[in-house]
């Protein structure tokens, strides 16, 4: 995706503190679903000062049933688009929003394992 920024020169608490900061200065609530990551992005923002202001819904969803079952992602998507494409992930984030009426919708889907599959 373009719309993706990696600056590898922060930690993940830098990361998650200027987030939080940015959330929290808009007003703006987050909401999470997580696949391959098992809740490890929900882990550091619950670390961040003041928690709830900005976030207060995160779902681990790891197999395709549970993303079609509980989010909602259609069936077509990941037979044609696999569960880890930008597709599924897109609907994943939609419904994790309209679950969490949160303002901002985010999901993450990977291979798992040491190697990433």
């Amino acid at each position: 995706m373009s719309n993706l920024i990696h600056d590898s020169n922060n930690t993940i608490s830098e990361l998650t503190k200027k987030l939080a900061t940015q959330l929290t200065d808009r007003g703006l609530r987050l909401t999470t679903a997580e696949s391959c990551t098992g809740g490890n992005l929900a882990v550091a923002l619950c670390a961040e000062e003041n928690t709830a202001e900005f976030y207060d819904v995160g779902m681990v969803v790891f197999s395709d049933a549970a993303k079609e079952r509980i989010l909602g992602v259609r069936h077509e998507t990941i037979e044609r688009f696999t569960a880890v494409s930008e597709q599924t992930v897109t609907e994943m984030a939609a419904k994790i929003r309209e679950i969490a009426e949160a303002d901002i919708g985010l999901a993450i889907s990977g291979y798992a394992g040491p190697e990433g599959g």
